[in-house]
């Protein structure tokens, strides 16, 4: 499985922003999707994951109620909509997939290379 994420960039803090991840690969469908970020000198945070048919959905404390988390599997790509975003956002967002879920990076075999979300004040 190959994961490209896009649709980072720069926002107002308060606007919205909708990052994608394409994948590539018989297996996407079959497995767990999420989304990961990595601010300058910190690590790297889970932030939401989906099963593979969208039953299970679970987010970090963090992003709660701001962000949302989606896929469709006829596409091939995952989505995580950013709302009501703030300066703290600001991170390298990651796209992850694999067959076990869960909220550490480690249970997630496959990584897109990242797109750059930028929030100003």
């Amino acid at each position: 499985v190959q994961l490209q994420a896009s649709g980072g960039g720069l926002a107002q803090a308060g606007n919205s922003l909708r990052l994608s991840c394409g994948a590539s690969g018989r297996s996407y469908s079959g497995y767990f999707m999420a989304w990961f970020r990595q601010a300058s000198g910190k690590e790297r945070e889970f932030l939401a994951l989906i099963n593979s048919n969208g039953g299970r959905i679970d987010y970090a404390d963090s992003v709660k109620g701001r962000f949302t988390i989606s896929r469709d599997n006829t596409k091939n790509t995952g989505y995580l909509q950013m709302n009501s975003l703030k300066p703290e956002d600001t991170a390298v967002y990651y796209c992850a997939a694999g067959p076990l879920g869960g909220v550490n990076e480690g249970a997630y075999f496959y990584w897109g290379q990242g797109t750059l979300v930028t929030v100003s004040s």
